[in-house]
């Protein structure tokens, strides 16, 4: 059983009380700018509230940037988004702060871009912004649907769901986003291969950074505010999973094996980025690894290293790749 520190405990009591509230009429109410006549959600009782109201947790715009070897406060072990895009110095994106606000909207070499991590999945995804030739600003709706949050864009206040990148309520209801190639790794291994890469600064808000507000929680045996089916094959619901497309490799076996090259991909694994879901603090989580995902060419190929029970829930049909 996992240990709830006091954020985590009272945002619990606020989740169960309001679970009840989950149909369209109610969300009416609080989105009145929201087409909820065009949406792909069959079953409301999905999507509960998360206990903060629409923007409680801040998403980050224009965050500012430093020299890796500018940083001092990130431990060696800790977790990073990492995004590459050609022309522009590589950037790390910190759960130290994701884990607080969840999405960052940024721009990279023109490219507009939203860093994105649902900490109750351990969904770490970055899409383009753009779509149908608008450039998109997205905000945390406070909204929940399988445990994964879900998302908003402020210009036509459509809900999107972060696992599947795809717009669930409103206007933009069947679109997808992009998805570009970040990975995770620890702040060592990015300062070993990025000393002069730029990195996040801490945002100018009022938040413990470098804490994990869900202490112990990819140690419990259930997820939180799911009720849905649990993974097949005897794989722990809270499990690590590295999902490229709607296939799933556990990420026991990739420890294990530290290289597999299937499906024309070479997954490889090494030590050397804690958990940022385990210690309370994040810099003293224990070592999950490092994922990279290359394809034929040698290029990174966007995945996600989530938890087995959310793949299981938006991949239902999804292939497990689980070896001899």
């Amino acid at each position: 059983m996992f240990l709830l520190n006091h954020l985590f405990a009272a945002l619990l009591l606020v989740l169960l009380g309001s679970s009840a509230s989950a149909n369209p009429d109610f969300w009416k109410h609080e989105w009145p700018e929201t087409d909820f006549a065009k949406t792909s959600v069959t079953n409301w009782v999905e999507i509960l509230s998360g206990g903060p109201p629409k923007d409680g947790i801040p998403a980050l715009s224009d965050p500012q940037f430093i020299r890796a070897e500018q940083e001092t406060r990130i431990g060696a072990l800790e977790p990073v988004i990492v995004l590459e895009i050609a022309g522009s110095d590589p950037r790390a994106y910190p759960l130290r702060y994701l884990t607080w606000h969840e999405i960052v909207n940024d721009t990279i070499g023109g490219v507009p871009i939203a860093v994105t991590f649902c900490p109750l999945c351990n969904s770490a995804l970055t899409f383009d912004r753009r779509v149908a030739g608008q450039t998109l600003t997205f905000g945390v709706s406070g909204k929940l649907r399988n445990s994964d949050m879900v998302m908003y864009d402020r210009e036509t206040q459509s809900w999107w769901q972060q696992a599947l990148g795809t717009a669930i309520v409103g206007d933009l209801t069947g679109t997808e986003l992009h998805l570009l190639p970040s990975y995770m790794q620890g702040w060592a291994q990015y300062m070993a291969e990025n000393p002069s890469g730029l990195v996040m600064v801490q945002p100018p808000h009022n938040r413990r950074y470098g804490r994990n507000p869900y202490e112990r929680y990819d140690s419990s045996k259930r997820p939180f505010l799911y009720s849905g089916e649990l993974p097949p094959h005897g794989i722990e619901a809270l499990s690590r999973v590295v999902r490229v497309g709607a296939r799933a490799w556990p990420m026991q076996r990739l420890r294990e094996e530290t290289v597999v090259r299937e499906a024309g991909l070479e997954i490889s694994w090494r030590q050397g980025q804690a958990s940022a879901l385990d210690a309370g603090t994040m810099a003293k989580g224990r070592d999950v690894g490092s994922i990279r995902v290359k394809d034929g060419q040698g290029r990174d190929v966007p995945h996600d290293v989530m938890f087995a029970f959310a793949y299981h829930a938006f991949w239902p049909d999804g292939t497990w790749m689980l070896g001899n």
